[in-house]
Parts: C-alpha cells; sequence; structure tokens
C-alpha cells in the first residue's frame, strides 16, 4: 500500500508594491535661475555664478495630485533621483508627502535651491489645499554624517517650515514632525537664487555679448599697442647696432692712424 505524497503548501506570491500614479512624468515647463556668486565655503569649495533650468509639471485626478520638480546643470549629467523632488497630494487622505526616503539630493550644494524648491512647493499646495496636513517622515542618516551638511539640512528645513526632531538626542536618526500646509514658508532667498523671465534672459545674453565685443575691442588695442612698441624696440636695435658698429669703425681707424 501506497502512502499518498504529502500535501504542499502554495507558495507565497511576492506581495508587489502598487506603482505610483505618473511615475514617468517629464517636467514640461521650463525657467532660467541664477545662482549668485557667493564666498567660497571651506566644505563645499568654490561658489560662483551659476545659471540652472528649473523645471516642473503637475498632474491630478480625483484620488491623487503630484508636482514633479527638477533642476537641470548645463553640460552635467547627475545621479538618478538627484535634483528632483515629487509633491504627492492624497486627496482622500487629505495629506501630503514630501519627497521620498532618499531625501532631496542637490547640486550644486548649499546654493539655496533646496530651500527654493521647497518654497515653490509651499506655494502650490496653500493655493489649492490649505487644510491637508503634510506627512511627517524620517531623514537619511546619511545627511548627518557630517555635521556642516546636517546644520545645513535642518536650517533648509526649519526655514521652510518643517519641525526637525530626533530621536533620544542621536543626530542619524532625525525626522520631521507633521504639519499643516498653510504653516508653510511660501518664501526663499531671492538674492541667492533668482527666477530670471524669458526678457531677463535675452538682456543677460545682450549684456554677454557686449561686454564680449568691449573686451575684443580692448585686446585689438593692446594688440597694436604691442605691434608698434616692436616695431620702435626693432628700430632703435638697429640704430644702435649702426652706431656701435661705426663707433667700431672709428676706433679702428684711429689705431691705424697712430700705429703708421
Amino acid at each position: 500500500m501506497t502512502t499518498p505524497p504529502a500535501a504542499t503548501e502554495p507558495a507565497e506570491e511576492p506581495q508587489h508594491t502598487p506603482a505610483l500614479p505618473w511615475a514617468d512624468l517629464a517636467v514640461e515647463h521650463h525657467q532660467l535661475l541664477r545662482l549668485a556668486p557667493l564666498p567660497g565655503d571651506r566644505v563645499t569649495g568654490a561658489r560662483p555664478l551659476r545659471f540652472v533650468q528649473f523645471g516642473y509639471a503637475e498632474r491630478h485626478d480625483p484620488a491623487h495630485s503630484l508636482l514633479r520638480m527638477q533642476i537641470a546643470l548645463p553640460g552635467q549629467k547627475v545621479h538618478k533621483g538627484h535634483n528632483q523632488v515629487d509633491i504627492r497630494v492624497d486627496h482622500q487622505a487629505r495629506c501630503v508627502r514630501l519627497g521620498d526616503e532618499h531625501g532631496l539630493q542637490l547640486e550644486p550644494v548649499n546654493r539655496g535651491l533646496g530651500r527654493f524648491l521647497l518654497a515653490q512647493a509651499a506655494q502650490w499646495l496653500q493655493r489649492k489645499w490649505p487644510n491637508y496636513r503634510v506627512e511627517a517622515f524620517a531623514l537619511p542618516s546619511k545627511d548627518a554624517l557630517e555635521e556642516d551638511s546636517r546644520l545645513r539640512r535642518d536650517q533648509c528645513l526649519r526655514g521652510a517650515g518643517l519641525e526637525v526632531q530626533y530621536e533620544d538626542g542621536q543626530v542619524l536618526k532625525g525626522r520631521t514632525a507633521e504639519t499643516r500646509v498653510d504653516q508653510l514658508e511660501v518664501g526663499w532667498n531671492s538674492e541667492r537664487v533668482q527666477r530670471l523671465g524669458l526678457l531677463d534672459a535675452a538682456q543677460l545674453l545682450q549684456q554677454a555679448d557686449q561686454q564680449l565685443q568691449e573686451g575684443e575691442a580692448r585686446l585689438r588695442e593692446r594688440d597694436e599697442r604691442v605691434a608698434k612698441y616692436q616695431r620702435e624696440d626693432s628700430g632703435l636695435r638697429f640704430t644702435i647696432t649702426c652706431l656701435v658698429a661705426f663707433a667700431l669703425f672709428q676706433a679702428g681707424l684711429l689705431i691705424w692712424i697712430a700705429t703708421r
């Protein structure tokens, strides 16, 4: 008599996290940002004048809304997920989620871009859903490995109206406190990050072209002066050579006369 095979339990199917809506949304609107030159920082280095592109797009449906913002750098690529922040709104729960678990990774650092993006998010949210709540979220521990980096992050978040808390004083275990949308700050340091319209950008290009032409004119004038001095120097050298030759001839002639 054969023993029936033991019943096997079906394998658990892997649980798939539902994809977020509009995961592949590309930015549609663009604007030029001027990053003012600032004194060099001992940690982040030089901070010269720079221009970057600010792009954004938004989508809505009855259950969700999304604002996606990106910072593009001319001639430079950044790591995937950097220079992008998503603001997701859940209308059923009446809550807002800022960014993701990786935090806000921006390049160039220490130029005011984080504060600018949070201010744009606050303006967008307060126009539409001022009574919604902003979910608390954990802060990436890698941002707190260096004290200067942690302080800059906390200053940026607190300036945006978000309270930063630490578990038992451990700086690697930080998180923000839940708050209301209408308590977020909508301002930023416009001297550090300035939005430029098309006319402003055209004026900057015109001024740069004018300065380039003026610089070329000064270079041509300098080259003409240098060429003039070189011609005069060549003439003086020829005259000196002739005088030396004549002096040697006179000396030789006097010696010949004296020895006759």
